[in-house]
């Protein structure tokens, strides 16, 4: 997923950074573009739901962690397959999911596709709210 996202982005110019090892607590990927400073944080997708669910809500806390080190663009980056369950998971959480858009401008989600060619989706978080 990540290496996927990797190759993808440094096709649109941005330059990245190295790969943290497994455990680091870093950002997962730092990419720029011109001006603009992008702390991405990836996950994976997990067969089991709770699995996933758990994963999620970690991610989330560590992609608004990020604000501390001064992130004015905070991305969570999902494998397509993941992004499918989004709508449900905003949906059922409603007026929290809204407030935390609201709360948080500078996030925002990408849905990765990392079947070649690869590419991505752009969205803010409350995008997903039906």
């Amino acid at each position: 997923m990540e290496r996927c996202l990797r190759d993808f982005l440094e096709k649109q110019g941005c330059k990245l950074s190295i790969p943290i090892k497994n455990g680091g607590t870093g950002v997962d990927l730092l990419a720029h573009k011109g001006e603009a400073q992008y702390f991405i944080e990836v996950i994976g997708f997990k067969e089991s739901p709770p699995a996933r669910s758990k994963d999620f809500y970690e991610i989330f806390f560590r992609a608004v962690s990020r604000i501390k080190n001064g992130a004015k663009n905070i991305v969570i980056a999902l494998p397509e397959r993941f992004g499918h369950g989004l709508n449900h998971k905003a949906t059922h959480y409603g007026e929290a999911w809204k407030r935390i858009g609201i709360a948080f401008p500078e996030l925002e989600i990408r849905i990765v596709h990392c079947e070649q060619p690869y590419a991505y989706e752009r969205t803010s978080w409350n995008e997903w709210l039906i």
